[in-house]
């Protein structure tokens, strides 16, 4: 197996951090990764805000049901139409975004890092403390949170391939069949 795909199925949601700092070397790469996305029509509709602070994380980690974890270090990635080099920001912003926030989780891995996913847009109830806590203006979106720093816990590597999920050239429907409860566990 080559190694982005090893890297790929690395990618695991870490929920428990070391309390050491992540870097700031680390998080420019992250960034830099974020960066690489692709976009639509290169629009680039993105704008990030990188948290370090103990009293904002903490802030966040508060205010957030889902994301109340330990982690040291976070990164927004917000949506800036405004900002995009053309209008398909206007339709795509969601898909960019979560395009770079992919790659943040995966170079991360490549680093050592632990990260966790915290969905933010579109529940307004999730939304706007983020943009209160971390002082986005009214035009600039939050997408998404990823909490980032060095694991606590090791998970293996897996996949969730599942062929039943799978049709060739044409979608084919099938009976409904029981949610699989545990993932593949890759050697």
């Amino acid at each position: 197996m080559n190694d982005i795909l090893q890297t790929i199925f690395q990618r695991r949601s870490i929920r428990h951090y070391t309390a050491q700092p992540v870097e700031p070397e680390k998080l420019t790469l992250l960034l830099q990764a974020a960066m690489a996305a692709p976009t639509a029509c290169n629009s680039q509709p993105w704008e990030f805000v990188v948290v370090t602070d103990p009293a904002i994380m903490a802030q966040l980690q508060s205010s957030l049901h889902m994301g109340r974890y330990n982690a040291p270090a976070a990164i927004a990635v917000c949506g800036h139409v405004g900002s995009a080099h053309n209008t398909a920001a206007r339709h795509y912003w969601v898909q960019d975004c979560s395009a770079a926030t992919e790659n943040i989780l995966i170079a991360a891995v490549g680093l050592g890092l632990g990260t966790v996913w915290i969905g933010v847009y579109p529940l307004p109830s999730v939304m706007q403390p983020v943009a209160k806590i971390l002082n986005l203006p009214d035009e600039v979106t939050p997408l998404s949170l990823v909490y980032v720093g060095c694991p606590a816990e090791e998970k293996r590597p897996r996949t969730q391939y599942d062929a039943y999920r799978v049709h060739w050239q044409q979608y084919e429907p099938r009976k409904k069949r029981a949610k699989v409860k545990n993932a593949k566990q890759l050697p």
